[in-house]
């Protein structure tokens, strides 16, 4: 009973301290977000593993040309004796060759001298290791890029709700003194139903904006390796980041195609193409090895008594030298398929190039025009809390309908919406063209 009362305490302290585990919390700058995702992202993970894998296939490849020592050990047993016919006298008898039983048991020490393939495989390891790395690299690049947007559209969920909550109040407000306006016999009851009907919609629209915080929420957390129950913390501001992100400086130095991931990942794949070419030429040339075995054998007429046998030892050294004489085209053939991948690979470096550069002009137009509408947007704000002002007071004064009273707040409530995604275009936009440029701030 003691034994069954520890074992359930035991599991108890197990769930308590994992429902613990599940429930810490985190404080993330967007640095320190993005940080943390290049290093536990899933992705990220696995692509660090792919270039670990690319480290041992280039050392397997390298231990081709090392020496290599091999044991063999064999058993032949003649259920029926080979044997020759010979005349003895002018009389034929057979002659047994070997006997029933043999083993022989070996070390092979063997070295390739020269073979052209060989020397093509270590460049192509070397290069697939720089494909390896690109990947890695490209895969970094996204997971900064995905981040940053999922980083952004948590705090554009928080402030929204911050200003539909901070509306929901001064509607609420003008309601309860829109409804003691009726009361005393001043408005109709119409505005009333007006300011309810916008009520109910800016209490749709916080619920909705509720619910996308969360999935905005969980989707930073993926993208950053955390668990989902987990609780993240934002500490840096829509604002501050926005004013961060408008810096043109970005753009002075214009742009470098070969910098950019894309174009390293055509490169290494032109070089590749060209290593598959070096390859079939390479099977033209002869190949050199060598060999040394040294081993001990015996035979005996029955297995039992194979052990009592003396063993018998030998050695010797052997060279052997290939050469392709004719392969009815084979191997021309394979060449001009080789050539032809290896001129399609530099068309398609080329195409590559191009885009990239109208992949910048468009990012760039893109962060410049961001900027602008960010100005624009915050300029529109301001009117439009200016003229939602005016309208409150007019309608409370009886110099406006209630119609165009709700117009203006829902005028207000569209541009402060239109500003605050104008801010994470800014941001967006910027990360774009940071990765395409391969630039950080």
């Amino acid at each position: 009973m003691k034994k069954i009362f520890i074992l359930i305490s035991f599991i108890f302290f197990l769930q308590v301290n994992g429902q613990e585990a599940k429930q810490n919390n985190y404080s993330y700058s967007l640095t320190q977000a993005i940080d943390h995702a290049l290093q536990y992202n899933y992705s990220a993970i696995n692509a660090g593993k792919d270039i670990e894998a690319a480290k041992k296939k280039k050392w397997e490849t390298t231990t081709i040309g090392l020496p290599q020592i091999n044991g063999n050990v064999s058993y032949l047993n003649n259920m029926k004796m080979q044997k020759n016919i010979i005349t003895v006298g002018g009389e034929s008898m057979p002659l047994f060759i070997g006997d029933y039983n043999s083993m022989d048991s070996k070390l092979t020490l063997s070295q390739l001298i020269f073979d052209g393939s060989y020397l093509v495989g270590l460049e192509s390891a070397k290069t697939y290791l720089k494909i390896s790395e690109n990947a890695k690299q490209k895969t970094n690049q996204e997971i900064k890029e995905l981040t940053i947007n999922a980083y952004g559209n948590v705090l554009l969920a928080e402030e929204s709700i911050l200003i539909i909550e901070k509306n929901k109040t001064v509607l609420e407000k003008n309601l309860n003194d829109t409804k003691q306006i009726f009361k005393n016999g001043f408005i109709e009851e119409e505005s009333i139903e007006q300011l309810q009907i916008t009520l109910a919609s800016v209490n749709s629209t916080l619920s909705y904006a509720k619910r996308m915080k969360s999935i905005a929420s969980n989707m930073l957390k993926l993208l950053m390796g955390v668990d989902l129950e987990s609780e993240v913390v934002l500490t840096d501001k829509l604002d501050d980041l926005t004013s961060k992100n408008i810096d043109l400086t970005i753009l002075s130095d214009g742009f470098n195609v070969e910098n950019n991931i894309d174009y390293q990942i055509g490169k290494n794949m032109e070089e590749s193409k060209r290593l598959l070419l070096k390859l079939e030429k390479s099977k033209a040339l002869p190949s050199l090895g060598a060999e040394v075995n040294f081993g001990y054998n015996t035979i005996a007429s029955r297995f039992g008594t194979m052990f009592d046998q003396k063993w018998n030892n030998y050695s010797n050294v052997g060279v052997g030298l290939n050469v392709p004489i004719f392969s009815s085209f084979g191997r021309s053939a394979r060449t001009q398929q080789a050539k032809i991948a290896l001129e399609q690979s530099t068309t398609e470096l080329t195409e590559t190039s191009q885009k990239l550069k109208l992949q910048f002009e468009k990012s760039k137009s893109d962060f410049e025009y961001s900027i602008e509408q960010y100005a624009t947007a915050k300029n529109n704000l301001s009117l439009a809390e200016r003229i939602e002002k005016k309208q409150q007071i007019k309608f409370k004064e009886g110099l406006s309908t209630s119609f165009e009273f709700t117009e203006a707040q829902r005028q207000l409530y569209s541009t402060q919406q239109s500003y605050l995604q104008s801010m994470i275009d800014v941001i967006n936009k910027r990360a774009a063209l940071e990765k395409i440029t391969n630039k950080s701030n």
